[in-house]
């Protein structure tokens, strides 16, 4: 797919036969582009890199390797699910890297949300590079830019992980999907085959929890945040209200307050959840979740996540608040 300026004759992929034909096209265009050469990828588990990666595991196979870093701060069961689904079902060349201890160490004691982002950054570049720097024959780098990106970076991928690794590593880019808008990338998931789940994954920031556990992150703390999101996830698939909610997720911050659990005194974190409607992420409204699921979320979350005693729900609309606590 060359060039970064979308065809304005070009057809939205609204259904199944548009997004097989585009797989068809892209994966003629991918073989012409890579020939017999190696492909790396870095397969965070999000949509725009999943769908990235299917599509050449169609065209070139074992040609390409993706490394999928676990760096501690993603949702619950979602390393297990890339292994899963790339490895096991799709047969990838998958390399796993538990980088975990390596990425809460440095943020051990940073409280500062930008000094956190930029050590998370650095830190997968440079885990990104030393697995890179092991592989023999690599020419090019797949990367799930997506058109949204380049629209808002003007042709730079400014908010991508693996940011100024194809000049340092000498690697030509693939973007099989970098004119599509996210809706199309998520028909051309349906059509690979990709779970459910994974196509329709909310949207994730970079930092992953390490923006949800606020301040300077504990593990205690951050495996209270990473307990009760998968609760919120959960209980509202049951309800459904995935597919109806723009972006839904816990927060903990590190303040205690008293509690009685078992007829003791406790003096333990809140959970705040938060669940926001948006179009463009410039502004958000809250969503009016029924007084019965929200007793039920709580109810789970006191009695299934260690440290907590209380629950509460953020009414804030963006503005003033803004979307993530940090």
């Amino acid at each position: 797919m060359s060039g970064n300026v979308r065809d304005p004759n070009m057809q939205r992929i609204t259904n199944r036969e548009l997004a097989n034909a585009f797989i068809e096209q892209q994966i003629k265009e991918i073989k012409a582009q890579v020939g017999d050469k190696k492909v790396l990828l870095a397969l965070s588990g999000g949509v725009d890199s999943s769908v990235c990666a299917a599509l050449l595991i169609k065209a070139i196979g074992n040609n390409l390797t993706c490394v999928h870093v676990n760096h501690g701060l993603l949702r619950k069961g979602e390393p297990e699910q890339v292994i899963k689904v790339f490895k096991e079902q799709l047969g990838a060349n998958l390399i796993y890297v538990d980088a975990v201890d390596e990425f809460l160490d440095a943020l051990a004691g940073v409280e500062d949300p930008e000094q956190k982002r930029k050590i998370i950054g650095k830190i997968f570049i440079d885990v990104f590079k030393r697995e890179a720097q092991k592989l023999n024959g690599i020419s090019f780098l797949g990367q799930g830019t997506i058109y949204p990106d380049i629209l808002e970076s003007k042709g730079l991928k400014a908010h991508h992980n693996v940011g100024g690794l194809p000049a340092e590593l000498g690697f030509e880019l693939v973007e099989p999907v970098k004119l599509l808008y996210k809706d199309e990338v998520r028909q051309v998931g349906e059509a690979l085959g990709l779970p459910r789940n994974m196509v329709y994954r909310q949207p994730f920031p970079g930092p992953g929890l390490g923006v949800r556990c606020v301040g300077a992150i504990t593990r205690d703390r951050l495996e209270a945040v990473r307990e009760s999101d998968a609760i919120l996830r959960e209980e509202f698939a049951n309800a459904g209200l995935d597919q109806k909610v723009w972006q839904y997720f816990t927060i903990v911050p590190p303040v205690k307050s008293t509690g009685i659990k078992d007829g003791k005194r406790t003096f333990e974190w809140p959970v705040v959840i938060r669940a926001i409607n948006s179009v463009d992420a410039v502004t958000a409204t809250i969503e009016e979740i029924p007084y019965a699921l929200l007793n039920k979320i709580r109810d789970r979350i006191l009695n299934e996540v260690k440290g907590v005693n209380r629950v509460l729900y953020d009414l804030s609309n963006k503005p003033c608040a803004t979307i993530e606590w940090e």
